[in-house]
């Protein structure tokens, strides 16, 4: 049978060495909590249950988000293991099965402090699993880390914001043409997230998150990536859209006006705030506009669709190192 697992890690071996290393201990005087959707392993009952009803609402309302709608309920919950601990890194590992148009056997493994993993490691990864429900199918590498990375904590998009300049900078940006084309992960992983989150935002903020979904399902199905960027953006073709996204990054990445001509606020995607917890209970949450790019903001920007290469200094270049194959299964560290 054609199935096929894929498989997001969110931080370097180390850390999930150092998880495995101390899980098994926590598990012994941990405890389960059960929801709907989710079982979840914590090493207290007070976060078994914060992690399972945020779990809960950040799948609604992160599905209601993306796809403007609640997902139905799984065959089979997925199980979550959690490693809580102020010291450690934010990070996770979900694992699924997509066979035959069907996704299942759900696995997660998250990581670090309690704030982090509720406001950051815990939607990133539940968003991987909405996406994965939605198309059943593996995303392009740069998308699904991209767009996962928009739901997160502010402090952790900052990181990748930073992390993006640098990368630019030292010529460690990835060409457009070979990021799309990416079947599995570059050993040289942290460009890749931090320049799919940045384009995300780009593409996002430009003509919403409905319209960047039916972009990536056009692509998928045609791979025909310069019909489906002409299509739903009006670049000509991925170098266009290359070229435009730096001149946006140079000029500090300021507030896009979007298409139809309305200003956006920002450009940066709406973060949701984490789910507030009173007496246990996750308690609805409002959205609200994101804190200003860690560049500044200018105003007004409009994205050209230029067709002639950059050549200034933030110009991608291509990675130093091969893409590794893995087979089937996917890997990724941040």
């Amino acid at each position: 049978m054609d199935a096929h697992v894929s498989r997001r890690l969110r931080r370097p071996a180390f850390w999930m060495a150092l998880a495995a290393l101390t899980f098994s201990a926590n598990l012994a005087v941990g405890a389960a909590y059960r929801t709907v959707n989710f079982t979840v392993d914590a090493p207290t009952p007070q976060l078994a249950k914060e992690i399972g009803d945020s779990a809960e609402q950040w799948r609604r309302e992160l599905a209601i988000e993306w796809l403007g709608k609640e997902l139905p309920r799984w065959s089979q919950p997925c199980p979550i293991k959690a490693l809580v601990a102020p010291t450690l890194g934010a990070g996770g590992a979900t694992s699924f099965v997509f066979n035959a148009g069907e996704v299942y056997d759900w696995r997660m493994n998250i990581q670090g402090s309690r704030e982090r993993v509720l406001d950051s490691v815990l939607p990133h990864e539940i968003t991987h699993t909405i996406f994965a429900t939605h198309f059943r199918q593996p995303l392009p590498r740069w998308a699904d880390e991209g767009a996962c990375t928009t739901v997160e904590h502010r402090s952790e998009i900052d990181k990748q914001e930073r992390m993006l300049i640098d990368f630019l900078k030292t010529k460690r940006g990835i060409p457009f043409d070979a990021m799309f084309a990416m079947t599995d992960y570059p050993r040289d992983v942290l460009p890749l997230y931090a320049q799919g989150h940045s384009l995300a935002q780009f593409l996002i903020s430009q003509r919403g998150k409905q319209v960047f979904l039916n972009f990536l399902a056009d692509g998928m199905r045609t791979s025909d990536w310069r019909q489906a960027i002409a299509a739903h953006y009006e670049y000509e073709h991925l170098l266009a859209l290359q070229n435009s996204w730096m001149d946006w990054v140079r000029a500090g990445r300021p507030p896009i006006r979007p298409a139809s001509g309305a200003m956006l606020a920002s450009a940066q995607v709406a973060t949701p705030e984490p789910p507030a917890v009173v007496q246990g209970v996750a308690a609805p949450r409002s959205h609200a506009a994101a804190s200003p790019s860690v560049y500044g903001e200018n105003t007004n920007w409009s994205p050209a669709r230029p067709t002639r290469p950059v050549t200034a200094g933030y110009e991608p270049q291509a990675a130093a190192e091969p893409i590794q194959m893995s087979g089937s299964r996917e890997s990724v560290w941040r």
